[in-house]
């Protein structure tokens, strides 16, 4: 048995779960989410918790058991508190603004490279620091990382688009290397 697959699903309060055949349709305050299941795996309410259980034992069904318990996970916590990232601008006159729900990123190029928000999703900019919020983790995760791709961070100075807990590893540069220890 999965161990994460096996753990019902607390349904918190304000979401609201439906279960129409093979799909999950999760309802709260930031918005509405489905998931469509795979005939491996079966799901049903009992009180104020949402089980799944899988059919056979296949190699598929048992990958599949934790990780849709997970999404279902997901999309409850999604719709009733919301997903969120935040991304840091490092970089000498590296600036971001919101301009209607597109995102307005000033990174070194010849021109700005705007990015559209998709359903669901919000930007909010406050200094150097790019808020994405949603209720989709899996939207929020890669509008993140598209965000994140204009100009990822470079290992020398570390200029670039960085989540703001990640560290950059750095590297010596030429100066460094020459100016080590004579053998």
């Amino acid at each position: 048995m999965s161990k994460i697959g096996k753990l019902p699903v607390t349904i918190l309060e304000g979401a609201k779960v439906e279960i129409n055949g093979r799909s999950v349709k999760v309802s709260g305050p930031k918005g509405e989410l489905t998931l469509s299941l795979p005939r491996e795996i079966d799901v049903k309410i009992n009180e104020n918790k949402v089980e799944l259980t899988r059919k056979g034992d296949s190699k598929q069904a048992l990958s599949l058991h934790g990780t849709y318990r997970s999404l279902i996970n997901n999309m409850v916590k999604g719709v009733v508190a919301g997903w969120q990232k935040k991304l840091e601008l490092v970089g000498t006159g590296f600036r971001a603004e919101v301009i209607g729900n597109t995102l307005s990123l000033t990174v070194g190029f010849s021109h700005p490279v705007k990015i559209e928000a998709p359903a669901g999703i919000s930007f909010k900019v406050e200094k150097n620091v790019v808020t994405v919020d949603g209720a989709n983790r899996e939207i929020v995760g890669q509008v993140s990382a598209n965000i994140r791709g204009v100009k990822p961070p470079e290992p020398y100075k570390g200029k670039g688009i960085k989540y703001v807990d990640e560290v950059i590893r750095r590297k010596p540069g030429k100066a460094a290397a020459k100016a080590g220890p004579a053998a």
